[in-house]
């Protein structure tokens, strides 16, 4: 019988070896930005926007997306001195934004609750939103999370340039391979002067341990990684120092 086993070209690289070279690209680039910010003052809070996609299409992935994002959210109510507020959208024209709270717990099981919707993105309502916010009171960071893109991209470009001049970072994780949304999150992490990282199963254990990392840089401390103890944080820590 002959041998069916898939062949390779040396020039070739494995998925996971490609997904780790974008994972290190993104740590690199998070601890830059965590060495150019300045120190919080003593006593302030930090804030995080985080935001996701709850569209129909990431119903697949959506209980390792809500797991990774619920560490997280353990890291920082662990760690304090972070205020995080969740905003999702789903269906048609549904946008929902949370309080804002200093016990992050609540947002973890606030996303169990939250099920998969038909319905087109509304990703032009997050960055409204995120503006407003920020322009109450500073946001330090924004997350996204999502798998694509269904909107006019110029305009998006428009509101994340505005969020770029006002000194808000979008950190931005893709999940799949849906080429106009990469090249759309690519561009708003580029204006933003945020990051930009592939979500997939086969990085789930990386990119937990870089959703910690955000929330260490929001916060403006590390000790959100040194509590961790695993080989991913450090090499955050070490990135970060």
């Amino acid at each position: 019988m002959a041998d069916k086993t898939p062949t390779r070209s040396p020039n070739q690289r494995p998925q996971t070896a490609k997904a780790s070279g974008a994972i290190a690209d993104f740590v690199a680039k998070v601890g830059a930005m965590a060495e150019a910010r300045e120190p919080m003052a003593a006593g302030q809070r930090g804030r995080l926007l985080f935001a996701m996609d709850a569209t129909m299409s990431r119903q697949p992935t959506w209980d390792m997306a809500c797991q990774l994002q619920s560490e997280m959210f353990e890291t920082v109510a662990k760690t304090g001195g972070l205020d995080v507020q969740l905003i999702y959208f789903r269906g048609f024209g549904e946008c929902r934004a949370s309080k804002w709270v200093s016990d992050a717990r609540s947002l973890a099981g606030l996303m169990t609750g939250i099920d998969c919707r038909g319905g087109h993105t509304q990703i032009s309502k997050v960055l409204s939103h995120a503006r407003t916010e920020h322009k109450t009171k500073k946001i330090n960071a924004i997350v996204y999370v999502g798998d694509a893109m269904e909107e006019d991209i110029d305009r998006l470009a428009q509101k994340a340039g505005e969020l770029g001049l006002l000194g808000c970072p979008m950190f931005i994780f893709q999940e799949g391979h849906d080429g106009v949304a990469e090249s759309a999150f690519r561009e708003f992490a580029r204006l933003t002067k945020g990051a930009y990282a592939k979500f997939n199963a086969g990085a789930a254990a990386e990119l937990a341990a870089l959703l910690r990392a955000v929330a260490a840089y929001a916060s403006g401390g590390r000790s959100a990684l040194k509590l961790q103890g695993s080989g991913s944080a450090r090499l955050l820590l070490e990135q970060l120092s």
